[in-house]
């Protein structure tokens, strides 16, 4: 597992600079290269850096061997004697080699976006599942970078705070990684196939599943606590939670659905890192509906949607129904307020009203039921009569001869995941 390859001495708090780099490509894409730093900012300190500085370097291409440019790498280096500085963190994703030139010229770690955030998923995953996962995507990212590294092969994979494959995993070959990767790989296979007969035997009984979605610190585990009184981890911090969490959620009507919380999504989220989750991430596509949690006081909230919304579809859930909740409505301003869109399919709250809260489970209702349908059940089948309880709301029930006739608001989506065990029962005019 990850977390044994961790060195457990005494550490030396990391004292960073942050660098980015404005090519003429990130211009053109009409990306937000400042508002990317200030979100570095806040992944380093996430992870208990200390930053001393940030440095933007605009330049038509990155330089192949020094990233930033040989002169600005002078510049950095005379910034982290100055500061005392022992680490330097990339707002964007190196190459092997780069980080070795950057290293040897700089006498300091590197560290790039990609490794700062695995290395903050390393420091937050808790289950045996999570670590796996973690650790199947730093040794991803590692692979391609180990031919060449000689003495600098420990310093790559310490990472921040040394968190990470450790150096006695890092010097082995690449048949050894490939190994561990497979394992790995084997065992989250296992891990997928506990999840998938889980899901069928909820699917079996009819429960109705909704899958919590949102940009990191969207404020979706708040939601989640208000909603079901679930005992999870809080904090105002990117990546707060990692491992899902599923709990109970009673609606209006009386019926119970469960939802379940997922990680965070981030800009330049890494690959390796989404491949690693799917089986984790694979909940929301089983979900009957997503609830899309956006913080409405970020100034950056329509790119954060966008990139959840990105990665959404290459999960393959973008056609999931789906609600905007519009989330820290407390926290706006009323000209944020008026600019949210309204209508079907949005909600402004925050999750501490607890009128907002009825609101929208009365919306998730609305959503979740639909058609009225009649449904003509013998008195010896309970187990047809059960699951009309759970996907349904049963509006009447009369004795109908040795039948019970069962009027439900059934949605039609419900009724198709389900028909195999209630089509032989609907009561045609």
């Amino acid at each position: 597992m990850a977390n044994s390859t961790y060195d457990t001495h005494t550490q030396i708090r990391d004292k960073a600079i942050l660098v980015s780099l404005v090519t003429d490509e990130i211009k053109r894409s009409g990306m937000d290269s400042e508002h990317s730093l200030h979100e570095l900012v806040q992944l380093a300190e996430t992870a208990g850096v200390e930053v001393l500085e940030v440095l933007t370097q605009n330049k038509s291409v990155p330089d192949s061997r020094w990233f930033i440019g040989k002169g600005k790498v002078e510049e950095l280096r005379m910034l982290l004697e100055m500061h005392g500085g022992n680490t330097v963190i990339f707002d964007h994703e190196l190459s092997g080699a780069q980080v070795r030139n950057l290293e040897q010229s700089l006498d300091a770690k590197i560290i790039d976006r990609t490794q700062l955030i695995l290395d903050i998923f390393a420091q937050r995953a808790k289950t045996r599942e999570g670590i796996i996962q973690v650790e199947l995507a730093q040794l991803m990212y590692l692979l391609p970078r180990l031919s060449g590294q000689g003495k600098n092969l420990s310093r790559l994979g310490g990472g921040i705070g040394t968190r990470g494959p450790g150096e006695s995993k890092l010097e082995t070959d690449r048949r050894h990684i490939r190994g561990r990767i497979l394992e790995l790989k084997n065992h989250l296979a296992e891990v997928t196939r506990h999840r998938k007969l889980y899901r069928a035997r909820r699917q079996k009984s009819g429960i109705i599943q909704l899958a919590l979605v949102g940009y990191t610190n969207a404020g979706k585990s708040t939601l989640l606590k208000q909603l079901t009184q679930a005992d999870v981890y809080i904090e105002n911090q990117l990546f707060a939670t990692l491992d899902p969490t599923t709990r109970e959620m009673e609606l209006p009507s009386g019926n119970n659905v469960v939802i379940t919380d997922t990680v965070g999504f981030i800009q330049n989220l890494p690959h390796d890192l989404i491949a690693a989750f799917r089986a984790t991430l694979e909940e929301v596509n089983e979900a009957d509906l997503v609830l899309h949690v956006v913080d409405a006081s970020s100034e950056m909230r329509e790119d954060q949607m966008a990139v959840v919304d990105s990665i959404l579809q290459e999960l393959g859930s973008s056609d999931t129904p789906q609600i905007v909740l519009f989330n820290k409505k407390d926290l706006c301003t009323p000209q944020q307020l008026e600019m949210l869109p309204t209508g079907d399919g949005y909600l402004k709250l925050s999750a501490y009203d607890e009128s907002d809260l009825l609101k929208l489970r009365q919306i998730i209702q609305q959503k979740l039921t639909g058609d009225t349908l009649k449904f003509r059940i013998p008195s010896d089948r309970g187990e047809v009569v059960s699951v009309l309880y759970r996907v349904g709301d049963v509006i009447n029930q009369k004795l109908v001869d040795d039948d019970m006739l069962y009027t439900v608001q059934l949605h039609q989506s419900d009724y198709e995941k389900y028909g195999h065990t209630l089509k032989d029962f609907i009561e045609r005019d």
